[in-house]
């Protein structure tokens, strides 16, 4: 498979604590890590471009819109919280148009058949961000963002997104909640932040809680017994992926027990259904993964099993 790889440095800029788990570190070790493996030769790698105003107004309210991107420090602190984990700071609009604009930038290579698949190595994330306020490390919706630019700029009818990041994608399902062209499927530990997830909006919003504790079996299980039918079912034209990998064993954000061979096996059984509907057509988006001495590894797994 041919894979992009969307990527710029202004994604290092966003800086909340050295503290806080969602830090520029997430992006240089899965750097790192690719350097050292076999797929330094075989991506395709693009500068993740700004995302506009009217990109983001797909999905997001105007007025919130200009509250990120027009952040001024007048305090003198340096910094604004938009929600109790997620700050704004000098460097936040630029950080946060890069990661929305890798995903529509990711959309035109794959949906003009450049390349097969893309993954964006961005953050901040997005899968948590509302239309109208940020939450839970994520500014823009990045995934969402991109989704919608295929449905408007390409006409697609059916969307699928497949979300196995260890919290639920609540911002996704919000945005997505009365749109039917549109599937997501999510695996997610519950109960946990954000406390979402088990009343699905409608039957194309197909969730799959997971118990503390839970292992790379029950995940599996959840895959197969539900994620799959429903793809089948879905036929889907192309697919999203939130690639978050902080329900690995390794990750202290989490209580759930994945390996990198769980996220390399849910990648196959996604490329299988994209091949069998949708040419190929997958684009990635990195959401959580705070465990900095497997994050890369966990990255590279995906990455191979995309390629096939």
């Amino acid at each position: 498979m041919s894979v992009a790889y969307l990527y710029h440095p202004d994604c290092l800029l966003h800086e909340m604590g050295s503290e806080h788990p969602e830090k520029p570190d997430r992006l240089n070790v899965i750097e790192k890590q690719i350097k050292i493996s076999q797929l330094k030769e075989k991506i395709h790698r693009y500068e993740a471009p700004l995302a506009t105003k009217q990109q983001l107004a797909q999905v997001h309210d105007s007025q919130y819109i200009e509250k990120v991107l027009n952040f001024v420090d007048e305090s003198g602190v340096g910094f604004s919280y938009l929600d109790p984990d997620t700050m704004l700071v000098i460097n936040t609009p630029n950080a946060a148009l890069r990661a929305a604009g890798a995903a529509v930038h990711a959309t035109d290579l794959v949906l003009t058949n450049q390349h097969n698949i893309a993954f964006c190595s961005v953050r901040p994330p997005g899968h948590h961000a509302l239309s109208d306020h940020a939450m839970g490390f994520c500014f823009f919706n990045n995934l969402a963002v991109g989704v919608a630019h295929a449905i408007k700029e390409y006409g697609l009818n059916r969307i699928a997104i497949v979300d196995f990041d260890v919290h639920h994608g609540n911002g996704t399902e919000a945005i997505f909640a009365n749109e039917s062209r549109v599937m997501l499927c999510s695996t997610f530990q519950h109960p946990f932040y954000p406390y979402s997830g088990t009343d699905s909006a409608n039957e194309l919003m197909i969730s799959m809680p997971l118990s503390a504790g839970a292992s790379g079996e029950h995940f599996r299980k959840a895959i197969t017994e539900h994620c799959l039918p429903a793809l089948h079912n879905f036929k889907p034209e192309m697919i999203f992926i939130s690639a978050g990998f902080d329900a690995h064993q390794a990750d202290n954000l989490s209580h759930l027990h994945f390996l990198e061979e769980d996220y390399a096996w849910v990648t196959k059984e996604i490329l299988a259904v994209a091949n069998q509907y949708a040419k190929g057509r997958i684009v990635s988006c990195l959401e959580g993964g705070y465990a900095l001495d497997i994050l890369g590894q966990c990255v590279v797994a995906h990455l191979e099993a995309l390629m096939g």
